[in-house]
């Protein structure tokens, strides 16, 4: 006789535990199931489309159609209607978040004791805030599993990381620029252009990116925020608004200095936007080949105006008061050594030559012997 199979507990099959023998059959265990569970990235579009198939059969019908047309992404499941659910939050949201940022700078407006430069600052500080809190309600509310997007992740972070790495920089810059207030609306700046030709300008606004220069030819100059932190800035008004303003004159060496620097100064007080204090001052530059150097300094507290008219308007006062005065404007001089040499006398006797044989040709000529015998 075969003695039975004894199983992994010991006891053997068709005998029962106390030793008695039975014909029962042990059957296998059953396999455990596997449920597949599907994710749903938007948690809110379940909510939302049953509430709206309790309140209308129609619409409940246009919502569960909606439904139906998705894409299985792995375990994780989009349909149409949960792409619609995300557009009509992220409109109500960024709708939500720009009118309260825009009632924020109506409050700021309104509050005096901010000067621009705060005011900009606290505007840029809230607009941030608002919108940060705006993008977290509005995950919160579409309960998004942000798993469903754990694939693309990585590459996803990483391109916006290279690509919006100048942004984010501009954008500290900028705030860090309000903060030490080296640079705010309204101050005036000089810069370099394309060719290198320095031109100054009124920076109007500081933005997210960029300052907005505006010079006096109403060209607007875009100038990144980093530029303005890392570069050297020439500003016209960081301390104070005056600006001295240089104006060139010359005079003929054989004028009065004296009175000419006398006239200098009364056309240089004659300008509307000069200073009186400080008073405007008159230095001589330099001996030129035609003329004496002189310059004229005056002080101006409006350089967002422009200067050039005001040089203009200097000049133009002062050369009437020079012609009233005689006070002589030089042209250019020149004075010509020749040095005696061989070659030189050369070209003396040959032009003496040439000069005496016309002289000989005009007298012989048949007219002029018409002319004596008529006299």
């Amino acid at each position: 006789m075969v003695p039975p199979e004894v199983d992994a507990t010991g006891a053997a099959e068709g005998i029962a535990p106390d030793g008695i023998a039975t014909d029962a059959v042990v059957l296998p265990a059953p396999a455990p199931t596997v449920e597949v569970v599907v994710k749903q990235p938007v948690a809110a579009a379940d909510g939302i489309r049953d509430a709206v198939a309790s309140k209308s059969g129609s619409a409940g019908e246009v919502v569960n159609t909606l439904d139906e047309l998705a894409l299985q992404i792995g375990s994780t499941r989009v349909s149409l209607w949960d792409l619609l659910v995300v557009l009509i939050v992220i409109a109500l949201v960024i709708t939500a978040a720009w009118f309260t940022s825009r009632m924020a700078r109506r409050v700021l407006g309104r509050m005096t004791r901010l000067d621009q430069t705060q005011e900009l600052l606290a505007e840029k500080v809230i607009s941030l805030f608002v919108w940060g809190v705006a993008i977290l309600v509005g995950i919160d509310v579409l309960g998004v599993d942000l798993t469903a997007f754990a694939v693309f992740s990585g590459a996803f972070g990483l391109a916006i990381g290279f690509g919006l790495q100048k942004t984010f920089g501009n954008l500290i810059a900028g705030i860090i620029l309000l903060l030490d207030k080296s640079i705010k609306p309204g101050d005036v700046i000089a810069i370099a252009d394309q060719s290198g030709q320095s031109t100054f300008g009124q920076i109007r606004r500081i933005g997210i990116r960029a300052v907005s220069l505006t010079t006096r030819d109403q060209k607007e100059y875009l100038i990144p925020n980093e530029n303005l932190m890392v570069n050297q800035v020439e500003n016209w008004s960081y301390s104070s608004k005056n600006v001295r303003i240089q104006v060139p004159v010359g005079v003929a060496y054989s004028s009065d200095i004296g009175q000419a620097e006398k006239l200098m100064l009364e056309a240089a007080r004659s300008a509307k936007r000069v200073l009186q204090v400080p008073p405007p001052t008159v230095w001589m530059d330099s001996f030129g080949d035609s003329s004496v150097n002189f310059v004229i300094h005056c002080w101006i507290q409006d350089p967002e105006e422009g200067v050039g008219n005001v040089r203009s308007e200097v000049l133009k006062k002062l050369w009437w008061l020079f012609k009233e005065n005689d006070v002589e404007i030089p042209f250019p001089q020149r004075d010509l050594n020749l040095r005696d040499s061989e070659a030189f006398r050369t070209l003396l006797d040959a032009l003496e030559r040439d000069r005496r044989l016309d002289a000989s040709e005009i007298s012989n000529s048949p007219a002029s012997g018409e002319d004596r015998t008529a006299g």
